[in-house]
């Protein structure tokens, strides 16, 4: 069995009256998952494009966003396929947006919402996606908070 990574996730972000709010975008009915509440994701486009390549076009496709800052969150998602045989690592990013920006949703999602932390636990499936939300808003919200995030420049 091999462990490859293909995937990537990135959680949106935007502050709002010192709240911080994650967009969600709910996949639309004729894809993987219809119906399923999640962040941007997406497939590492061949051996040559690095993972926050991947996040920054994704973002962009997904949402018609352009992230204000970007970073790299201590925290790995994980998942066996067993089509493949295999397990995928999937690094996970976060990106601030400005807070009065103008989402435009592509095909693959039939609608989206900020939401708080509460609501973004609650609404996702998965439990790594869940404790990257959970990370995030530690990160971003405790000014005590010994997580360390490394910014990429874009």
């Amino acid at each position: 069995m091999n462990v490859t990574s293909f995937l990537i996730e990135a959680h949106i972000i935007r502050k709002r009256n010192d709240l911080l709010e994650f967009l969600l975008l709910k996949r639309a009915k004729n894809e993987k998952y219809p119906g399923l509440w999640q962040m941007v994701t997406g497939s590492i486009d061949g051996s040559e494009e690095k993972a926050h390549h991947t996040a920054l076009r994704e973002i962009k496709e997904e949402t018609g966003l352009t992230p204000v800052k970007f970073w790299i969150v201590p925290n790995m998602n994980s998942f066996y396929s067993p089509e493949r045989n295999e397990v995928c690592l999937i690094p996970v990013f976060a990106t601030q947006v400005d807070g009065h920006c103008d989402v435009k949703i592509s095909d693959e999602h039939s609608e989206f919402k900020w939401v708080s932390k509460e609501e973004a636990i609650e609404l996702l499936a998965w439990p790594g996606q869940k404790k990257s939300v959970e990370i995030i808003s530690e990160y971003f919200m405790n000014p005590r908070s010994f997580l360390k995030f490394v910014e990429i420049n874009i």
